[in-house]
């Protein structure tokens, strides 16, 4: 099976099925599917039945979701459209990292297996996406990539790998505050649970929320 003959609604549940496990999290439940797509647990359960029916996913109600290994085959496939278009709407045509995603969102259902091969191509083979995010490549592999959310560390020095692209606004205040991948930034004390912590980017004191730091995966820096 080819990702082109999916739906675009099944191509998109792929997507996010492997995406949250990308995240650290754990499977994605019917729920949590329904709260993405602003949609009923019903029309995700017909969904789920459907892509089941297809041999893409592991579904069994009232447990959590997983793909099978065509559907991570196919989810994988998906996601490499998606960061290839938003590296290419950023380099090549202006946008800012804040607008590719939603942008990139609609034209991965469109675009052929040629197109994003030549995109690809012509960006010179990039392994992240403007938010760091590492991209496939035409076999599906993931370039090595070791990093972990910034609210789980202790205090230190780290390098900004990737920030979650998931929220616009966001990600504008983050850019504002120089909070980008390839920034270094300085942790004084173990992030935690404390409800705002201040980190130092370059010269400037940035006072960064609890969902804030849940959305900025870090490298330490070694001394």
């Amino acid at each position: 099976m080819d990702v082109s003959e999916l739906t675009p609604v099944a191509q998109d549940y792929l997507k996010v099925i492997w995406s949250a496990t990308e995240w650290g999290g754990g499977p994605v439940t019917t729920k949590a599917l329904a709260a993405r797509h602003d949609t009923s647990a019903a029309a995700v359960t017909d969904t789920m039945k459907r892509l089941a029916a297809q041999g893409l996913i592991n579904y069994q109600p009232y447990r959590p979701v997983s793909l099978t290994p065509l559907g991570e085959r196919l989810a994988v496939e998906m996601v490499r459209r998606h960061r290839l278009l938003e590296t290419f709407l950023a380099e090549h045509l202006g946008y800012g990292w804040d607008e590719v995603h939603d942008e990139a969102e609609r034209l991965e259902h469109a675009v052929s297996a040629t197109f994003v091969e030549r995109i690809d191509r012509a960006l010179g083979r990039p392994t992240t996406d403007p938010h760091g995010d590492p991209i496939p490549t035409s076999t599906g592999d993931l370039p090595d990539y070791r990093s972990q959310v910034l609210a789980q560390m202790p205090a230190g020095r780290y390098r900004i790998s990737r920030v979650s692209d998931h929220d616009a606004e966001q990600l504008s205040q983050l850019a504002g505050a120089g909070l980008l991948p390839g920034r270094e930034l300085e942790l004084a004390s173990a992030s935690g649970a404390n409800p705002s912590l201040q980190v130092r980017v370059g010269g400037d004191v940035v006072e960064l929320s609890a969902a804030e730091r849940e959305l900025i995966w870090v490298i330490p820096v070694e001394d």
